[in-house]
């Protein structure tokens, strides 16, 4: 007989689909290889509502552009390279001022929308950071790609990008120097700081499966005022400060931020900041939690945040059970609240804060949150996939 909780899983995919201060480190950490952490190709896996619109279809390699009308939460309506043409990537080499056809920065700097794919698996090691242009899908399924090793990404003042199936990992800051930003244009940066993606005054935006790990300084920053962004089925690892919503807690314009996490698996070796919010507002759903060595959720300057339907497992050390932390003494008002998360080995969340914290989607962007106890199946795909063209992903 099905247990209750294969049940209740089935009923719902058919109706919708105290802090210790102390110092830690990453040192003498042994790093797996990132085939370690994309999942094996399994049929019939539990799908999240995401995955449901695309994966089920063998002709996705036809379709790719498909995937577009599949985001939900604030990024809901980036589009990336939808209506623009196919532009296949065949060559790893990397010139940051004058790209080469063939290779991923003369197909992200172009001015008009593209699809950008990849004609077989390579690892990608950029000379300077990777100034993505507007309308643009990096879209990596069906090859193993992997940005590693140097500078990576920056979407900086642009509308409607969509990254999805790369790997993303060992960034490193940039020189100052000359960069391409546009067919048009080359400016002289003053070097990135070591992100793996790094989200600047932009918006609708959408990065899925993707696999961040041990960059610099943080595997995803959304900042300056950037806002409709969904961050969903990435699989992260290995590093002390995941990702940070808000540029500081002065800059005020970061009141317009909307961020939706959603379905992403934080996995071993994390410290802290998944994510930390500053001003703006974060719905944090359905994602998963590995343990943390200080804190999983916090933030600083009175954000707003909305924690539904995770799965937090706390790590065995007694003074890091909290999942929450604020950088700051008087938050006794700020709203942040919890509803249908599981928390296990001790976890627990602090709330604060009264009224409605929900995110008031549009209709388009809503999504129905699972009970936390559904999230290591929906999130059990987390990462990049092994797609095979003309089968199901």
């Amino acid at each position: 007989m099905a247990s209750l909780t294969s049940l209740a899983l089935l009923s719902f995919l058919f109706s919708n689909f105290a802090f210790i201060p102390q110092a830690y480190s990453l040192e003498g950490y042994t790093s797996k290889p990132v085939a370690y952490y994309v999942p094996r190709i399994v049929p019939e896996k539990v799908m999240n509502v995401i995955d449901t619109c695309w994966r089920t279809k063998s002709n996705w390699a036809t379709n790719r552009k498909g995937l577009a009308d599949c985001s939900v939460g604030f990024g809901k309506s980036a589009m990336g390279g939808k209506y623009g043409a196919i532009y296949v990537v065949t060559n790893a080499y990397d010139d940051p001022v004058n790209p080469k056809p063939g290779t991923l920065r003369y197909g992200v700097i172009q001015s008009s929308p593209l699809w950008i794919i990849f004609s077989r698996d390579m690892v990608i090691t950029l000379k300077n950071e990777l100034i993505v242009n507007s309308f643009k899908t990096i879209d990596g399924r069906g090859a193993n790609v992997e940005i590693a090793y140097g500078p990576c990404i920056t979407i900086q003042g642009v509308t409607n990008v969509i990254i999805r199936g790369i790997s993303i990992h060992d960034c490193n800051p940039g020189k100052a120097g000359l960069v391409r930003s546009s067919p048009t244009h080359v400016g002289k940066r003053g070097g990135c700081d070591g992100d793996a993606i790094s989200i600047f005054a932009s918006s609708n935006i959408w990065i899925d499966h993707c696999y961040l790990a041990r960059s610099r300084d943080g595997l995803i920053d959304v900042i300056r005022a950037s806002t409709a962004v969904t961050i969903s089925n990435n699989y992260f690892a290995q590093h002390d400060k995941v990702m940070l919503l808000g540029h500081s807690d002065k800059f005020t314009a970061d009141k317009v931020m909307k961020v939706t996490v959603v379905f992403n698996h934080f996995g071993e070796g994390l410290i802290e900041r998944m994510p930390r919010v500053r001003i703006g507002y974060a719905h944090v759903a359905n994602n998963r939690y590995d343990e943390w060595k200080m804190y999983a959720i916090g933030g600083s300057a009175n954000p707003t945040i909305f924690s539904e339907g995770n799965y937090f497992i706390a790590p065995d050390n007694p003074g890091n059970k909290q999942v929450t932390k604020r950088e700051a003494s008087n938050w006794q008002n700020w709203r942040w609240q919890s509803s249908k998360d599981v928390f296990m080995n001790g976890a627990y969340f602090v709330p604060s804060g009264y009224g409605n914290s929900a995110p008031l989607y549009t209709r388009a962007q809503s999504f129905t949150v699972a009970p936390g106890y559904m999230v290591p199946a929906l999130t059990s795909d987390a990462g990049p996939l092994r797609c095979l063209v003309g089968k199901q992903c």
